[in-house]
């Protein structure tokens, strides 16, 4: 099997426009979604609290499931999971250290996410916008059934939206 770069991610829309991070990664800057990898302990929801927090400052509160999302990469063949949320966002945290990988937080509207499409990671992050604009939500049977993700990785790709 390929490698395969697991994230949880949030969508977080405010005020018509939605949290996003510019990160860097692998050598670049990127922007995304608030985003973490789920550690042993951790439920997908709380990895995405926690990242949400780590990378903006911002807690949320973690809805509904949008859904599972494949891309693979055109040139690298690697392929990016993504499990994404649709959140809330709550407050800013006033204590908040940023990490290290990350340049800026913006609020970006769909049209912005757009125009900077040669920027985002991966398309999955204006596929998971357009998405929750539309209302896309999918069942959160869907995933329960297949936690650990980490340990269940080749049954979560199969559920997979292929971007």
């Amino acid at each position: 099997m390929l490698p395969t770069d697991l994230t949880v991610a949030a969508v977080v829309e405010r005020h018509d426009s939605f949290l996003i991070v510019e990160k860097r990664v692998s050598g670049r800057f990127v922007l995304s979604q608030p985003s973490a990898h789920v550690e042993a302990s951790e439920s997908p929801e709380q990895a995405i609290v926690r990242g949400a927090l780590e990378e903006t400052g911002y807690e949320i509160s973690v809805g509904d499931l949008l859904g599972i999302y494949l891309w693979i990469h055109p040139q690298t063949r690697r392929q990016y999971l993504r499990v994404a949320y649709a959140a809330t966002f709550i407050a800013e945290s006033l204590n908040h250290v940023a990490d290290e990988h990350i340049k800026r937080v913006h609020w970006l509207s769909l049209g912005d996410i757009r125009q900077r499409a040669n920027e985002l990671v991966s398309p999955i992050v204006q596929r998971c916008v357009e998405d929750y604009l539309v209302g896309k939500r999918e069942s959160s049977q869907l995933l329960n059934e297949l936690l650990p993700i980490q340990q269940n990785i080749v049954q979560v790709m199969a559920n997979a939206c292929l971007v």
